[in-house]
């Protein structure tokens, strides 16, 4: 009754500690809060001050919101101040070094925090954006080019499997417009047909996005700009359709992003792995009820067979997305006496889910290898506490002997029940993501008249108007619809 009464204090003194180790989610909800709600300039000081984004674990996102926060607030030069500092960090591919044992011993939360794949191109997304709408067009033309070192290593990561998030169409979108932009044909041609071709390989639909009808005109048009014949006729095939129309040099256009909602945010989830059959069968319930195999192989991560022995049950925490914005508006854009409708070029809430369940039994086998390295070191401080509490001394009585051992051995539970309590409390997933995405973009061609043009944007009951002075070539815009 001592021994518990005890454990029971431990619990009580350690409170504080556990509840201290809350959500990313609940420690951003005050910028959360003020970013949903417009206040940016609120939101920025909310960033400035939180002190789990100063730690430098979490430099890349302190650097992400602060650049996206700017941008919100139309200081575009001080936003790509932060964005080239995001930057930096991913092409230094910054590491430290005691991450794993970190990771390890206590939850991932406390790992460098690397960002999501298609967190690191929405980086060049919003730089680019930021230096079209400066009209620093050769700065756009330099982010182009990071586009193509940026999906080379997301393509070699993956080897290009069709079955991961190996290339994404939208930034190779993006990236022909650039160099449309500049009057580029070559290379806008180039980066066109990558885009279609991602779309293509995965039967005209990727991540929840289909081929927008404006890539293969784009494409089309690149093509018979550059006079490649063959090719725009194969494209043709491949698209059904023809190009439809011609422009003059003299032309104005206005390509114009519209980004809306906000992207899903991560949630701990905890799930019960069995061991049923002996070293090596594990398996998991899924969402949908049916049993899943997890191909893991303990010795892959220096586990050795006599720490996994007698684990029957593994209860580790997961993250998972929940999604926010449900779904994007229906919007009609009317501007010189034309209307557009634009297509969708990302959606955020079929990307992230799709990402994170192509890795999921990776992350279960990290949330295992991290179970038993604690529950290793929880039977191996049981042992310690109570070797070096027991007293070696050959003049003590039988009597004290004994009482020595049960003190030695309370000891050992005590410290054991402590390290149980501190790692069950700990276990917690990484639930880390890039608050101030979207949920969705698409995009939209516009014919611009000489002079001032007055775009309008309304859906959902909601409207918006944007001026926009014409001048020759192609312009790029975004602007955000909530």
């Amino acid at each position: 009754m001592k021994s518990f009464n005890n454990q029971a204090l431990i619990v009580i003194l350690l409170m504080p500690f556990f509840y201290s180790c809350s959500t990313y989610q609940m420690k951003m909800s005050d910028y959360g809060n003020k970013l949903h709600s417009h206040q940016y300039n609120k939101a920025i000081k909310s960033i400035e001050k939180n002190k789990l984004l100063k730690h430098k674990r979490n430099s890349l996102l302190y650097n992400m919101e602060l650049g996206r926060l700017h941008m919100l607030n139309n200081n575009l030069q001080k936003s790509n101040e932060y964005f080239n500092a995001a930057d930096a960090l991913l092409e230094s591919n910054y590491k430290n070094i005691k991450d794993v044992a970190v990771s390890n011993l206590t939850n991932p939360m406390l790992e460098t925090y690397r960002g999501e794949e298609y967190e690191k191109l929405m980086v060049n997304y919003f730089k680019a954006i930021n230096y079209a709408n400066l009209d620093k067009t050769e700065d756009a033309v330099v982010e182009a080019r990071r586009i193509t070192l940026a999906t080379n290593r997301l393509n070699e990561k993956f080897d290009g499997k069709i079955s991961r998030y190996s290339k994404d169409p939208f930034i190779l979108n993006l990236q022909g417009l650039i160099y449309e932009m500049n009057g580029d044909w070559n290379n806008a041609f180039i980066a066109y047909r990558n885009a279609a071709d991602v779309y293509l390989n995965a039967n005209s639909a990727y991540y929840g996005v289909e081929i927008p009808n404006q890539l293969k005109q784009d494409l089309l048009h690149a093509a018979n700009m550059m006079g490649f014949s063959d090719e725009q006729s194969r494209y043709e095939n491949l698209f059904n359709q023809k190009l439809s129309s011609q422009k003059s040099d003299s032309t104005s256009e206005l390509i114009l992003f519209i980004e809306e909602g906000s992207a899903p945010v991560k949630e701990d989830n905890s799930i019960v792995i069995t061991n049923t059959n002996g070293i090596g069968s594990y398996q998991y319930m899924d969402r949908y009820g049916a049993y899943v195999s997890v191909p893991y192989n303990h010795r892959n991560y220096g586990i050795k067979d006599d720490k996994i022995s007698n684990i029957r049950t593994i209860k580790v925490s997961l993250p998972s997305f929940r999604v926010v914005s449900n779904k994007s508006n229906s919007i009609n854009i009317k501007v010189n006496d034309s209307e557009y409708s634009p297509e969708l070029v990302e959606d955020f809430n079929s990307l992230a889910i799709k990402i994170l369940d192509e890795r999921y039994l990776s992350e279960i086998a990290k949330a295992m290898t991290r179970f038993i390295v604690k529950k290793t070191m929880e039977v191996g401080s049981s042992k310690l506490a109570e070797s070096l509490a027991q007293k070696k001394d050959d003049k003590m009585s039988e009597k004290e002997k004994k009482e020595n051992k049960e003190n030695a051995e309370n000891i050992g539970k005590a410290i054991g029940f402590l390290v149980n309590m501190t790692n069950t409390f700990t276990e917690k997933a990484d639930t880390r993501t890039w608050l101030s995405l979207p949920a969705y973009i698409s995009y939209v061609r516009i014919q611009l008249n000489p002079g001032e043009n007055k775009l309008i944007l309304n859906g959902s009951g909601k409207s918006i108007n944007i001026n926009v002075t014409s001048k020759k070539g192609l312009q790029i815009r975004s602007v955000i619809f909530n």
